[in-house]
């Protein structure tokens, strides 16, 4: 009979596939060569492909739909409970057939070159700026450990040291100050890469409609707007606003039962690096509106948090607006407006 469903568990060099008929039933149970899969697939008659959200998985659904297939991506906690048995290959692979043919399972969208591309910019970016920040911690400790005090701040590290190793005074042994100076050169060379990753993303932002679209929403520059379009694709995977937000773990967690509700903090489910570039720029909007003299309706919006709550719960509640405007002006192709007011039509 003809096969409508396959799951493939992903690896490195041998890839476990599981397929079902249209009754359900297994008709494929068999493990490829990494340079077996596309040969095999190109032979296969058309059908739903399942695959979980891993290592090269957009890579490889690129490749098959390139042949007709239909690919779908799903994250790895999902596919966990159709597990049956204990954890092997050709488990994981029957999962994940099990699951890409649930009707209300949800789904990663997959991603093109391009918006690869811009993530692993951002990624590296990311990388470096920990090592960075790691790097100064690094130096304020080991002269903590001689009596010398760095106040907090990265700035301060580029500042003071050099003058506190040329200073004869502190009795620092040489090989001390030495070491040191190999340590700021190294601080100085991780600060030029990251310079030079975010003017990248930068020139890439200038060069996208939907990116500088998104730069002109309070607490969006062009590194989070950059980040967003790469991310979320085609905002038309998601059916809302909330969904997105729900998505980048900025709503309530519940913990509800027997019909009351309990509402807990966030979520923090989804990708980690967006929700902290949204909140961090909703940061620096909390702090201009409280500037602004002139206030428009978003200002507003935000100093009546500050006053009602917080600056904290403002932060969150500003990212999540953020996120849902950021899907209302990608999927309607809107420009952002600091003023609009929905009207509502009396029947």
């Amino acid at each position: 009979m003809k096969v409508t469903t396959v799951g493939i568990d992903l690896a490195k060099n041998v890839f476990q596939l599981h397929g079902v008929n249209e009754a359900g039933r297994p008709v494929i149970k068999k493990q490829l060569r990494r340079d077996q899969v596309a040969a095999f697939f190109i032979n296969l008659p058309l059908c739903l492909i399942g695959m979980e959200a891993c290592g090269s998985a957009h890579y490889w659904a690129r490749k098959l739909e390139g042949f007709g297939h239909t690919v779908k991506l799903i994250s790895p906690q999902f596919v966990k409970p159709y597990v049956k048995t204990n954890k092997n290959d050709a488990a994981d692979a029957e999962a994940i057939c099990e699951a890409v043919a649930r009707p209300n399972m949800r789904f990663v969208p997959i991603k093109n070159i391009e918006q690869q591309s811009v993530l692993s910019l951002h990624r590296v970016r990311q990388g470096f700026v920990k090592a960075r920040t790691a790097q100064a911690n690094q130096i304020r400790g080991l002269l903590s450990e001689f009596g010398l005090i760095i106040p907090q701040g990265i700035g301060h590290i580029a500042n003071r040291v050099p003058e506190l190793i040329e200073d004869a005074s502190n009795e620092l042994p040489g090989s001390f100050r030495l070491l040191v100076q190999r340590l700021l050169n190294h601080l100085k060379e991780l600060d030029t890469q990251v310079d030079e990753l975010e003017s990248q993303i930068v020139r890439w932002h200038r060069q996208s409609a939907a990116s500088n679209k998104l730069a002109q929403v309070p607490g969006i520059g062009p590194i989070t707007a950059s980040a967003l379009v790469a991310s979320l694709g085609d905002a038309k995977n998601f059916d809302s606003g909330r969904q997105v937000a729900a998505w980048l773990g900025l709503v309530p967690k519940q913990h509800s039962s027997g019909g009351k509700q309990n509402l807990l903090g966030m979520s923090k489910r989804g990708d980690s690096y967006l929700r902290t570039l949204l909140i961090h720029g909703a940061r620096s909007a909390i702090y201009h509106a409280g500037q602004k003299t002139d206030q428009n309706q978003t200002c507003k919006w935000i100093n009546a948090i500050v006053i009602r709550r917080n600056k904290n719960v403002a932060a969150v509640a500003l990212a999540n607006k953020n996120a849902r405007i950021v899907w209302a002006l990608l999927t309607h192709d809107r420009e952002f407006r600091p003023d609009y007011t929905r009207h509502t039509v009396g029947v």
